[in-house]
């Protein structure tokens, strides 16, 4: 009888060759799976009856996990964002604050990929829209292509770790259901689950590093090589730097509340990661609102400040009607702001809907998240027909054996990531690789929070490393003739060395990760 271990180690590499050749990753990672249970079947190393556990794993792993309802909720925000202008305006405005520094227009890039990231999650929106505003305006001001193409790729991944992130909110349920299952291993029953909150804190210091390192890069590049990142001619120079505070100020306000407000909730648990999301989706349909000329604004701006003030009074007094004891005032006081919200809401979305803005983002939505939810169901296909196959034991096996302990099993676990980001998507990582690897790795007692965020700040490098990082390949989709594919290429390099350097600070000071969610939680991991 052949070994079962063949026939895991056999799926992986069926995989990756169906994946390079160009099959679709979901039907892929479904169809690998059931080919080689069925062989395996044949063959005897599997029991067949194992697939009878599919339906429950897929109505548990997705269809009844409400935190997931938050993905689709994320990518409406950061779609209607994107599609409203507001990265546009973001821009110009950090343009004319940073734009008469060498490399300031380059620092503004960075800026603004922050602040999308904290906004809106969805790397491929953010690299296009960088892409089409950036980019020319860089190279008309003399920018090198190869630094111009490598800042946008790089400030455009930023909302693979900077909260409210997708991966963030993927991996997290993976990492949750890796620890109870390490967990349980060792005995206990009931362990303290790892929450979507969690990594959201853990991951705030590590993207504000990130930003700070690229940034940094940047100041060299202009010291030392100041023709690569000359100084903008400004077009506004008779704007005087009072009226260009003013400006910036009321360009970043609407996108900083809505940050707060949605971060804010979810760090200091006043709202789950799903209630946020919608939150943030409630705000991004008013600043949307607000973007339309003919919009009537006095009743979307009174909307938007009764916003805050509705989850304020929801933190304090109990508005549930159902409940025993609801608070009549506190409900006297949240009617009116309620009303007023709805008015809002229903001038943006009249105004949305005649403009053919919002069918746009609502089609958008569909796509992405249909294709991320049936990704999930072919990650758990295969994620079942791997442990049935014994292919979680060998692997626990493999890294258990290796000398240096828990710490060269986290290097060998971080390099292998880090190559299968040069071929797969961090969607196929994190569904497949993620549930294999990561209970081994917490038996050995490593904290949970600081390895989910090692493992996103690893998986964001998958979107520059050639040959297929997706951001290289949307900025292709958009750049100017002139920028060749082997620029956007070398453009990359540097940041791609970046990204490594704060993995190495991260796993040498574990506290930047696992500080911040202990402040908030009261308690250390």
């Amino acid at each position: 009888m052949i070994l079962p271990e063949f026939f895991a180690i056999g799926m992986f590499i069926l995989t990756i060759i169906c994946l390079l050749v160009g099959f679709p990753v979901a039907f892929t990672l479904s169809g690998v799976a059931f080919f080689v249970a069925g062989i395996a079947w044949i063959f005897g190393p599997f029991e067949i009856t194992l697939l009878g556990a599919i339906p429950s794993r897929i109505f548990g792993n997705a269809m009844w996990n409400e935190i997931l309802v938050a993905v689709p909720l994320f990518v409406f925000m950061g779609l209607m964002l994107e599609r409203s202008k507001v990265a546009e305006d973001l821009l110009e405005t950090m343009g004319l604050l940073f734009g008469r520094l060498h490399g300031g227009l380059g620092i503004s890039v960075f800026i603004v990929g922050a602040l999308l990231a904290a906004s809106t999650g969805i790397v491929g929106a953010a690299v296009v829209t960088m892409g089409l505003m950036a980019l020319p305006t860089m190279l008309k001001r003399g920018y090198d292509p190869k630094l111009a193409a490598g800042a946008i790729c790089a400030s455009g991944t930023l909302g693979q770790i900077i909260p409210p992130s997708i991966v963030l909110i993927i991996l997290g349920e993976q990492i949750s259901n890796a620890y109870i299952t390490a967990q349980n291993q060792i005995g206990n029953w009931s362990p303290e689950p790892v929450s979507i909150g969690d990594l959201f804190a853990g991951a705030l210091f590590p993207g504000l590093l990130l930003v700070g390192l690229y940034m940094l890069y940047q100041v060299g590049v202009a010291f030392l090589k100041p023709e690569r990142a000359p100084a903008l001619v400004s077009d506004a120079a008779d704007v005087s730097d009072k009226n260009i505070y003013i400006i910036v100020f009321k360009s970043l306000l609407p996108s900083t509340l809505l940050i707060v407000a949605v971060l804010g909730s979810i760090l200091f648990g006043i709202a789950t990661p799903t209630e946020a999301a919608s939150v943030g989706g409630v705000g991004a349909i008013l600043l949307a609102g607000l973007k339309c000329k003919t919009s009537p604004r006095k009743w979307i701006y009174g909307a938007g400040l009764s916003f805050p003030l509705i989850l304020i009074l929801a933190n304090v007094f109990d508005l549930r009607i159902a409940s025993e004891s609801p608070s009549v005032f506190g409900l006297v006081l949240c009617v009116p702001l309620l009303l007023l919200l709805i008015i809002g809401l229903v001038i943006s979305l009249y105004k949305l809907i005649k403009e053919g803005l919002l069918a746009d983002v609502c089609r958008s939505t569909m796509e992405m998240s249909s294709m991320i939810f049936i990704i999930l169901i072919g990650a758990t296909i295969f994620s079942l027909v791997f442990r049935g196959l014994g292919g979680d034991e060998m692997v626990y096996q493999f890294l258990s054996d290796l000398p240096g302990g828990k710490f060269s099993a986290l290097f060998v676990v971080m390099l292998i990531i880090f190559l299968l980001g040069f071929f797969l998507d961090f969607v196929e990582i994190t569904f497949v690789v993620v549930p294999i690897i990561a209970p081994v790795l917490l038996l050995m007692d490593i904290n949970p929070i600081w390895l989910g965020i090692l493992i996103a700040l690893n998986l964001q490098t998958s979107f520059l490393t050639p040959p297929f990082g997706f951001a290289l390949f949307y900025l292709r989709g958009v750049a100017p003739p002139e920028v060749t594919t082997g620029m956007i290429y070398r453009g990359v390099i540097p940041f791609v060395g970046l990204q490594l350097l704060a993995l190495l600070i991260l796993a040498m000071f574990p506290v930047l990760a696992t500080w911040l969610p202990s402040y908030l939680s009261g308690a250390v991991f």
